[in-house]
């Protein structure tokens, strides 16, 4: 059986953490994975990204020092499985520039994924919008 890759994106990943309705999109698709064994990707960005979003959810009063560290704990905890290379880095450039994106951070993501030929999930419809009709493996999580 050939193994399956997802990848997500910070934005992904504050929405699993933050968000502890049973409902949420974003916990029963990361159930269905782990049920599933399928292995969730990303590149080391994410890591420094969450840690930012936390650290300004903080200062913005949005969570407590307390409920920041805890959610970053989380989601540093996830069994995500980190990837960087200096080819990683000219290939979100060349993706970057190829789709116009105003930052180079989404398409680190997007060359995760392509790699491993993996679906990408995020929160970040901006990033989906300029992406989509291009790259069919993306899917916008609302």
């Amino acid at each position: 059986m050939t193994k399956q890759f997802i990848c997500v994106d910070a934005n992904f990943v504050v929405k699993l953490i933050t968000n502890a309705s049973e409902t949420s999109p974003y916990i029963t698709l990361w159930d269905n994975w782990e049920q599933n064994q399928i292995q969730v990707i990303a590149p080391t960005l994410l890591g420094y990204e969450v840690t930012n979003v936390f650290h300004r959810m903080q200062l913005a009063k949005q969570l407590l020092q307390t409920e920041a560290q805890e959610s970053l704990n989380n989601a540093l905890n996830l069994p995500i499985q980190f990837y960087s290379d200096q080819q990683l880095h000219q290939q979100a450039w060349e993706i970057a520039q190829k789709f116009n994106l105003p930052a180079t951070y989404d398409a680190h993501y997007l060359v995760i994924a392509q790699r491993f030929q993996a679906n990408f999930y995020t929160a970040d419809k901006r990033l989906f919008n300029a992406v989509h009709s291009v790259l069919p493996w993306i899917h916008l999580v609302e």
